[in-house]
């Protein structure tokens, strides 16, 4: 399986638009996180739900990637998130993805989101990918 800096060189080259910082990755697992600036708010101080989707898409990704290897087009094919409680403006958002089953064809996980590691979750998501047949990088 890819180490922590293939995935981070991965991501970088396929997705070089990504804020996204790879923390963590084990088997079955991976913790991610964004910063947050002035960008990523939007009116009450609070971070926007876009955000909060696509750091738990890309913690679900990168968990996917470390257990079965670089697969490019894997793609996600579900996704829903509940939002619990207003995140802080000032501290990063971190993912932390567990893969619940990993199928040849689908894989479902789930990501814990947090604006302060010590404090209650802000947000909870489930999301499903695709694994295309051919695993390309494998």
């Amino acid at each position: 399986m890819p180490t922590k800096a293939e995935i981070v060189d991965f991501l970088a080259r396929e997705f070089p638009q990504s804020k996204c910082i790879v923390e963590e990755v084990g088997d079955r697992s991976a913790t991610v996180s964004h910063p947050i600036g002035t960008a990523q708010l939007r009116p009450g101080d609070t971070v926007s739900g876009p955000l909060l989707m696509a750091v738990a898409d890309v913690a679900l990704y990168v968990a996917i990637l470390g257990t079965i290897g670089l697969v490019p087009l894997a793609v996600t094919t579900s996704f829903n998130i509940n939002f619990l409680r207003k995140p802080s403006a000032r501290n990063p958002i971190v993912g932390v993805c567990r893969l619940m089953k990993v199928g040849r064809i689908l894989v479902v996980g789930e990501v814990a989101l947090y604006s302060d590691r010590k404090e209650d979750m802000v947000a909870h998501a489930v999301g499903t990918y695709s694994i295309p047949p051919n695993r390309l990088g494998q």
